[in-house]
C-alpha cells in the first residue's frame, strides 16, 4: 500500500506492506486524511530527532477488520473518525493518571500516527462512529477540532464563565478557527487574533466580536476591556504568540498553551515579579478524549460548527500542501481525500 514516510531526504510516498490488527486493534481503510501543522513540525524534526517516520493522525475511514477484543467497540464496515487526536492512543485505565481523567500523561499510552497512508491498524477504543451527515471533508476534527474543543472545555473547568471575554491567538488557523466557533457558541466574548486582513476578516466570519492584528492585540485588548481578556488559548506555532498572549492576560487569568513551536524557538520565559503581582494560571491543553469527539461530532451534525477547507489533493500532492502550510498560503485546513496515490 501507499504512505507517506519521512526520510533522510525528506517526504517520500513509498510502497510499505499493509498492517495486520493487534489484540484490540482495528484495521480502518483511510477515506481522508487532514493535514495538521504536526505533521509539518515532525516532517522538518522541528521537535528534535527520532520522531516517527510516518505521518498523519486525523482521519476518517471504514473497519475493514478487527483484532482479538475488538468487536466490543467497533463492528466491520462501520465509519468512523480518529477520536483521541495527534497524542492520543491506547492507555493503561489503571494508572494514577487514568483514574483522574489525565489520561495523557500514561506511562503505556501509544501514539496514533499514520493515516497519511491507505490503511491504518489502531485501538479500536480510540474510534468513533459518525452519521452519514458529516462528510470524509472533515477529517480534521479528529486533531484539530477535538484540540480546540478540550481547550476550549478548560474554560469552563478553570471557572471562566460564559460572557467573559477571551482570547484566541492563531485564531484563522487550523485549530483557531474551530475555537472560535466553540468559544463564540457557547457564550464567551471572543477576540481573534491573528496576521493580516484575510485572516482577520475570516475570524470576524467566524463569529468572533474582535479581530485583530497580533501587533496591535495587546493595545487593542486594553483599550476594549481595560485590564486584559480572562483567559487566552494560544493556538500559535511559533513562540511570540505565547508571549503576547501573557500580555493580553488580565490579573488572575487563565493561559491555556495548545500550540507546540520548534525547538528552535527557544523557551518561554515568565518574569518571577510580574508573575507574583499579576498571578495567572498557566496550564498546557492536549487534545481530548474520545467522548469529547462524540460530543463535538453532535454539534457537527447539528450544523453548530464547521471544518473550514480551504485545500484537497491526493497523497502525492502533500509535498506542496506541506509547502503552503508552512508558508500560510491558505486559511482553516487541508484534506488529502486520495490515499491511493
Amino acid at each position: 500500500m501507499q504512505a507517506a514516510r519521512v526520510t533522510d531526504a525528506g517526504l517520500r510516498i513509498e510502497d510499505v506492506p499493509p498492517p495486520e490488527p493487534g489484540d484490540g486493534e482495528a484495521l480502518v481503510r483511510v477515506s481522508s486524511s487532514g493535514v495538521c501543522h504536526s505533521d509539518l513540525h515532525l516532517l522538518r524534526r522541528d521537535w528534535g530527532e527520532g520522531m516517527s517516520s510516518a505521518l498523519g493522525h486525523e482521519a476518517i475511514g471504514v473497519v475493514e477488520a478487527l483484532g482479538p477484543g475488538a468487536d466490543r467497540f467497533v463492528q466491520v464496515g462501520d465509519r468512523v473518525i480518529l477520536g483521541l487526536g495527534g497524542l492520543g492512543g491506547y492507555w493503561c485505565g489503571a494508572c494514577e493518571y487514568c483514574l483522574r481523567g489525565e489520561t495523557h500523561l500514561c506511562d503505556q499510552r501509544k501514539q496514533i500516527i499514520g493515516t497519511f497512508a491507505e490503511e491504518i491498524a489502531l485501538w479500536a477504543g480510540s474510534l468513533v462512529k459518525l452519521p452519514d451527515v458529516i462528510t470524509d471533508r472533515e477529517a480534521p476534527l479528529a486533531c484539530g477540532g477535538l484540540t480546540a474543543y478540550g481547550a476550549v472545555k478548560k474554560l469552563f473547568k478553570h471557572q471562566i464563565t460564559p460572557g467573559r471575554p477571551i482570547a484566541v491567538i492563531g485564531a484563522a488557523g487550523g485549530l483557531g478557527h474551530y475555537a472560535v466557533q466553540l468559544a463564540t457558541l457557547f457564550g464567551y466574548r471572543v477576540v481573534g487574533v491573528d496576521v493580516g486582513a484575510e485572516r482577520l476578516e475570516f475570524v470576524r466570519s467566524l463569529g468572533a466580536e474582535l479581530a485583530v492584528e497580533a501587533d496591535d492585540a495587546v493595545k487593542a485588548v486594553r483599550s476594549e476591556f481595560g485590564d486584559g481578556v480572562d483567559a487566552v488559548l494560544v493556538f500559535s506555532a511559533r513562540l511570540a504568540g505565547f508571549k503576547t498572549g501573557l500580555k493580553m492576560l488580565r490579573k488572575g487569568g487563565l493561559f491555556v498553551a495548545v500550540g507546540l513551536p520548534p525547538a528552535s524557538d527557544g523557551n518561554l520565559e515568565i518574569n518571577p515579579f510580574e508573575f507574583f503581582f499579576r498571578s495567572p494560571t498557566l496550564i498546557y491543553s492536549e487534545v481530548g478524549t474520545a467522548q469529547d469527539m462524540r460530543e463535538l461530532v453532535d454539534l457537527v451534525a447539528r450544523g453548530r460548527v464547521h471544518s473550514h477547507i480551504s485545500r484537497t489533493g491526493a497523497l502525492t500532492d502533500l509535498g506542496a500542501i506541506f509547502d503552503d502550510l508552512g508558508a500560510a498560503k491558505y486559511l482553516g485546513r487541508a484534506v488529502i481525500t486520495d490515499l491511493t496515490g
